[in-house]
């Protein structure tokens, strides 16, 4: 994951969008289907009657305004399946009790049963589906065998339509939890890519800070040095100060390139950046060398180093905090004889990392980004940094805690 590919996370559309078009969950105008579906079987309820197929007598009049109003509520069945049913319930039950055609309205009662099924659990079904049953039944009692004959054959017919609505709402609840856990699953991984995305913008931005802020010091204090020595006195020129001061210069500048150039490598395209080409973290190793451009600054380093070989990460940003301490020392310093304490110690799992310095500038200093980015440090691998003027009010001291244990 690079900084390029932020812009791509952000252009895409969002999971759930994408997942519910990929499964059919489009957005429907349901009112529409359910007054086109509700025609329909008004159109075929018609047929059947007209063409008197089944049982029971012609509809009137009456019948024929019963057949069709039974029918209407059906437009609003999946916004309330309940009402809708007990409407059409009442409608039919006075059109079968009129004893006209019976076959007409089957489909329309079928509707608004699967209907409940499909939005009711089953504990709601199975009362309803048990009282439509005992309904019919009470209607059929007086027709004999023929009304018992009748009976069974509604009643397949309702546990049917019942069985069937409840199938499909136990699927389409599955589908939809199926989909939930799909959307959370991409919505993780595209808050990790963020994540990512955050946290390498903020290494690079650390990084930068630190590696400019430390070569910009070096090299400013460096020609201070070589004007100094060209102004003091001109007469006797000590031409072997000013060819070191330069070739001090010019060392600070190559580093710093070089150390720039590996930075900006993750920035190129990703399929040719990977960990592995950002070169070695820096890390305890590198301490002796910043204890020597610290020194060729002016300042009087004292480097004591007490602990073996921590793990990458940690010993990255102990030789960062060590960095940008040693950075701030000799900028806000404000003495010629700085002198500069720094230890690393391994004690109880823990790295201690301690810089202290006798300036007299550094408690005055405005903060900056140095102290947010050496506590950032720390914090990416579990640890602590406390920075501020000492005890006894003379120069500042800086001390950090990293621990060692489970550091990535």
């Amino acid at each position: 994951m690079n900084l390029v590919q932020a812009t791509l996370i952000d252009a895409r559309p969002g999971p759930g969008r994408r997942i519910r078009a990929a499964l059919g969950f489009a957005p429907r105008d349901t009112l529409r289907q359910d007054a086109s579906l509700a025609a329909a079987l008004a159109v075929v309820a018609s047929v059947l009657a007209a063409a008197d197929l089944g049982s029971g007598r012609h509809p009137d009049a009456l019948g024929w305004t019963l057949l069709l109003s039974a029918h209407v509520p059906l437009v609003w069945r999946r916004r309330a399946p309940m009402a809708v049913l007990c409407v059409a319930i009442a409608l039919l039950a006075t059109y079968h009790q009129l004893d006209f055609n019976h076959s007409a309205p089957t489909a329309a009662s079928m509707a608004a049963l699967y209907t409940v099924a499909e939005t009711r659990n089953l504990r709601r079904t199975l009362p309803i589906g048990a009282g439509v049953i005992g309904l019919m039944v009470v209607l059929k009692l007086n027709d004999g065998m023929a009304g018992v004959a009748e009976s069974m054959r509604i009643t397949g017919w309702v546990i049917a339509m019942l069985v069937i609505g409840s199938y499909l709402r136990v699927h389409r609840e599955n589908v939809a939890a199926a989909v939930e856990r799909a959307e959370r699953a991409e919505r993780t991984r595209e808050e990790e890519a963020r994540r990512r995305v955050a946290e390498e913008r903020l290494r690079i931005a650390r990084d930068l800070h630190d590696l400019l802020a430390h070569s910009i010091t070096l090299i400013g204090v460096q020609t201070s040095v070589a004007a100094h020595v060209l102004a003091a006195d001109p007469t006797r020129l000590d031409r072997e100060a000013v060819a070191k001061a330069l070739d001090d210069i010019a060392e600070t500048c190559r580093t710093a390139r070089g150390e720039i150039r590996t930075t900006l490598e993750v920035l190129r395209d990703g399929d040719h950046t990977s960990p592995d080409t950002r070169g070695p973290l820096p890390g305890l190793h590198g301490l002796p060398d910043l204890a020597v451009t610290a020194r060729a600054a002016g300042a009087k380093v004292e480097l004591t180093v007490r602990a073996g070989d921590p793990p990458p990460a940690v010993g990255a940003a102990a030789y960062r905090i060590v960095q940008e301490a040693l950075t701030n020392a000799v900028r806000h310093g404000g003495r010629d004889d700085l002198s500069v304490r720094v230890s690393v110690d391994e004690l109880d799992g823990a790295l201690r990392v301690r810089v202290t310095d006798d300036g007299t500038g550094a408690a005055a200093a405005t903060p900056g980004f140095g102290l947010v980015g050496m506590r950032e440090r720390a914090r990416s691998v579990g640890g602590t940094v406390q920075a501020g003027p000492r005890a006894d009010g003379e120069g500042f001291e800086v001390t950090a805690q990293l621990p060692l244990e489970g550091a990535a």
